[in-house]
């Protein structure tokens, strides 16, 4: 495990963290450490501990709200999936019918033509 030292709220704070996430861990707690200071300019100095739970029910608040969205987006991916299989399935279908149709049309188109031909090209080998 890697060690990091890292200052929120004007302490220092030796964390550990797995290698390679240092930096990572770094600028979490930065981040920490600037929502501590936006609350204190907002409030005032009302007590470290007081302001360190404000930012942590701040960040757990955009938490949920990011989790939320991303339900939701993840719903809305589900149905264009959804709908996007639908319409594949539509399109198969309707591609399906077109070479039926052509089927019959060359059928028909064949039938006549043997139909309408001349006694002596059937005779050869048209029919």
């Amino acid at each position: 495990m890697a060690q990091v030292s890292v200052t929120i709220a004007g302490r220092q704070y030796r964390m550990a963290c797995d290698e390679g996430q240092e930096e990572h861990l770094i600028r979490l707690a930065r981040d920490v450490d600037a929502r501590i200071s936006q609350l204190r300019t907002a409030f005032g100095e009302i007590g470290d501990q007081r302001l360190t739970v404000m930012a942590a029910v701040t960040i757990a608040d955009e938490l949920f709200e990011a989790r939320t969205r991303i339900r939701a987006l993840e719903s809305d991916l589900d149905g264009q999936r959804d709908a996007r299989a639908n319409a594949l399935a539509r399109i198969e279908a309707s591609e399906e019918a077109v070479a039926r149709t052509i089927d019959e049309a060359a059928e028909t188109l064949e039938r006549l033509a043997r139909e309408i031909a001349p006694p002596s090209a059937r005779v050869v080998g048209m029919g």
